[in-house]
């Protein structure tokens, strides 16, 4: 069907049918097409609207400027899926679960999510198309996996991924959800520098991209940026507290982050704002670079070896986008973070 007018046409079209309710209501087309098909992006939604993919009330519109109103039914087609692109690659991988709707991997530092700028190929999509062969669907329109959440490219840890577009959404609600009404779970291991004030605590800001560095993210005031939630517990101070009676001066620290929100390097920024940037941390902890002089000689070699900022993703849970089951994985660190832990223990 080819539809050349903003003006509706009689024909109703058949698909996944989606309601406008009232958080919706009043929001453009497309956008309010976002905000109910969360697994698909704008700017392929507002294609789709143009192409006359979208029905409204049962009468196609390719405008997607116009307003919707609580109650509205929205039909959506899309069109078949495009083979993979990228192309697979074989990259070995560690698979923590699998079945047909989702892979659990344990990534590796230095391994890319995503081909993007100055990584067209070599990623972690790259190496599941390939390992993943017929088995995918056409999430978004294209035969690829369908990346929920990500992992910074120098952090390893757990990631899940959806194989298929049913998993895909569901698991995509999860993660938007945070957690807060389900049983989302996400702990990072993380050494930062000396030992916060408090044992525990709740880091709650606002984020967004920085105007000086776009590599970076920066903590901004109340009317800017993104929520960002982050509740940390410290697990072991380097050295101890107490050492031969006396009180000592805590050079690192082992911390656990729960994260209420999934924002962009969070983990790293909020450390870093409350003073204790990651080990490690070329980015976001420069400043400390100097500190490292003062760790006895074993760490110095621990931490060069290391080679990345000291974060893991240690624990994931999720409810199955399918069966319901919970699951919960737990990873333990590379060997590279380990000798780390293990050398600053001995302070």
């Amino acid at each position: 069907m080819t539809i050349t007018s903003s003006e509706p046409d009689t024909t109703p079209l058949a698909g996944v049918t989606l309601l406008v309710t009232a958080e919706e209501a009043g929001q453009r087309l497309d956008k309010a097409l976002a905000l109910l098909a969360t697994d698909i992006s704008r700017a392929r939604l507002q294609q789709v609207v143009k192409d006359g993919g979208v029905s409204l009330n049962g009468a196609v519109f390719t405008d997607g400027s116009r307003k919707v109103v609580e109650g509205d039914e929205l039909a959506l087609i899309m069109p078949a899926a495009k083979p993979a692109d990228p192309v697979g690659q074989d990259i070995p991988l560690t698979v923590v679960y699998e079945d047909e709707h989702l892979i659990v991997i344990d990534k590796p530092a230095g391994l890319v999510v995503h081909p993007a700028g100055g990584h067209e190929d070599g990623t972690l999509v790259n190496a599941l198309i390939a390992h993943c062969g017929d088995s995918l669907s056409g999430i978004g329109g294209v035969r690829r996996p369908g990346i929920v959440h990500r992992l910074d490219k120098d952090t390893s840890g757990l990631l899940v991924v959806a194989k298929n577009d049913r998993a895909h959404q569901k698991l995509a609600k999860q993660f938007a959800d945070h957690g807060r009404t389900g049983p989302l779970q996400r702990a990072y291991l993380a050494i930062v520098w000396s030992f916060p004030r408090r044992p525990h605590g709740t880091i709650t800001t606002q984020i967004e991209r920085s105007n000086k560095n776009r590599e970076k993210m920066m903590v901004v005031g109340e009317d800017r940026g993104r929520e960002a939630i982050t509740h940390f517990t410290v697990i072991e101070r380097y050295p101890p507290l107490l050492k031969g009676g006396e009180e000592t001066e805590a050079l690192a620290s082992l911390i656990e982050c729960r994260l209420e929100t999934g924002r962009t390097h969070q983990i790293r920024v909020h450390m870093s704002h409350l003073g204790h940037p990651l080990l490690g941390d070329q980015l976001y902890g420069s400043g400390f670079a100097t500190k490292a002089s003062r760790l006895p000689e074993a760490a110095r070699d621990a931490l060069t070896a290391l080679g990345r900022q000291a974060l893991h993703a240690a624990v994931l849970g999720f409810e199955h986008p399918v069966t319901g089951e919970e699951m919960l994985f737990e990873s333990e660190p590379p060997v590279e973070f380990a000798n780390l832990q293990v050398a600053l223990a001995r302070l």
